[in-house]
């Protein structure tokens, strides 16, 4: 398979220092009893914002110290061609950072901030799409009297690694049983396909025709992980999707294991109670669980899907939560698992072509990345960004599109993983529909239609 070249941008190492002098100034709020931040913009990409910590003049940054990165573009080949276009209107590619100080807002004054300065750092992305390259490491000045040496002072580092992904292309609607291509460019390359079904609530096993049987002493995957809740007439459930790979072979699956029911005096399905999947992959002549993806509908004005995927590293290991955030109900948008500090797993602003630092990470994550150093993270080998799904909001044809980043597909099972996974985001936001609206003919089982 050959993978899509990607860039990621990262600024990191971020500080602040403000000259004694400046302190006594009436118009500066100083950052040592006030909360500092930056807006950092990349043409065609969401503003992004991130705390900065403030450093006392008189200490020097400590250099070893490890620090998160604040936030990170992704670009694509076609952004990076769009950056480095020529012309008259347009100069060379630019990270624009405006630094703020001051208290107020919601967060860390980000409404009512005093600006303090700006910079702006050319960026030269020839060849970053096969080599990394460092454009700034170190201070800058800020501010109108930047040549003087009484100004503040910006530290960063901003750098760009390449970051090549497989991306993936459904050309249906999961529960159509789409084929899935692999996309280079213009070229389109067969490499999945999908089945869709209604799996037997009373198979406790889940067992594929084309695996071994499962030895009857082994324990029931099924139950351990999910819950059989009889509701008829506000539940949805026994939805299943397995890829398989050109030869036939069973190489993932998405596995429907607890019901998505509405909550009592409801028509939606609750965060209390959420409808799971469990992410299969075959091994031992049976179907093993790799990890669950859980989905609610949110309430309040932002009623979107609500989600969280863990990962589960073995049967008597605790799962660990790689993504948790929100998806828009009517416009949808990307599931995404970025496990670099500044990764972006509560929200996928814009598509997820940025991830702001400002972000909760999940608990065990690792706390960094790259230069930016590695969090000890004993369970998982997962680290940067790991793959995004794109998933279209309620009514819309959706055909998910899954990128995933190479370092972490070492086998065709790997990327079908992940194909699942996206199959199943997507078929959430059909299982988390108010129960007032009916579901389309695919997705009704035969026993719907004689109740």
């Amino acid at each position: 398979m050959d993978p899509c070249p990607f860039v990621r941008i990262t600024v990191g190492n971020l500080a602040l220092k403000i000259p004694v002098a400046s302190k006594s100034a009436r118009s500066v709020v100083h950052p040592s009893s006030s909360p500092c931040f930056v807006k950092i913009k990349l043409k065609n990409f969401p503003l992004q914002t991130a705390v900065v910590p403030y450093i006392p003049p008189e200490n020097q940054f400590p250099e070893n110290q490890l620090q998160n990165q604040a936030v990170t573009f992704h670009l694509s080949k076609a952004d990076i061609d769009k950056l480095a276009a020529k012309s008259i209107f347009s100069a060379k590619p630019s990270l624009k950072i405006a630094i703020y100080t001051g208290r107020g807002g919601s967060t860390c004054g980000l409404n009512s901030g005093r600006l303090l300065g700006k910079v702006s750092l050319p960026l030269d992305l020839a060849g970053t799409e096969s080599r990394a390259c460092v454009f700034h490491n170190g201070w800058i000045s800020v501010g109108k009297e930047a040549n003087k040496g009484s100004t503040a002072q910006l530290h960063l580092i901003v750098k760009a690694e390449p970051d090549p992904r497989f991306v993936f292309q459904f050309d249906g609607e999961p529960e159509c049983s789409p084929q899935v291509f692999l996309i280079r460019g213009n070229i389109q390359q067969p490499v999945f396909t999908c089945k869709f079904s209604f799996r037997n609530t009373g198979d406790r096993n889940q067992r594929s025709r084309s695996l071994q049987s499962e030895p009857s002493s082994s324990r029931s995957w099924l139950g351990t992980f999910g819950s059989v809740r009889e509701r008829s007439g506000k539940e949805r459930k026994g939805w299943s999707i397995t890829v398989h790979d050109l030869s036939g072979s069973p190489v993932a699956a998405a596995s429907m294991v607890t019901p998505f029911v509405a909550s009592p005096g409801s028509d939606r399905v609750s965060r209390s109670n959420p409808g799971s999947w469990l992410i299969l992959r075959p091994g031992d002549g049976t179907w093993k669980p790799w990890g669950r993806l859980e989905a609610w509908r949110e309430r309040g004005s932002s009623d979107g899907l609500g989600y969280r995927f863990e990962l589960i590293p073995n049967m008597s290991d605790a799962a660990i939560v790689l993504a948790e955030s929100t998806l828009s109900s009517s416009k949808g948008g990307k599931f995404v698992i970025d496990l670099s500090s500044g990764g972006n797993n509560n929200n996928s602003s814009e598509n997820g072509r940025g991830t702001p630092g400002s972000a909760t990470s999940p608990a065990c994550s690792p706390g960094s990345s790259g230069d930016f150093g590695y969090g000890l993270w004993p369970y998982c080998v997962y680290r940067g960004f790991v793959m995004s799904a794109g998933v279209e909001g309620e009514g819309k044809c959706s055909k998910p599109c899954v990128e995933v980043s190479v370092q972490h597909v070492n086998c065709t099972e790997d990327a079908a993983a992940f194909v699942a996974l996206g199959a199943a985001i997507d078929l959430s936001m059909d299982a988390c529909r108010l129960f007032t609206q009916r579901l389309r003919k695919e997705l009704c089982s035969p026993q719907d239609f004689l109740t």
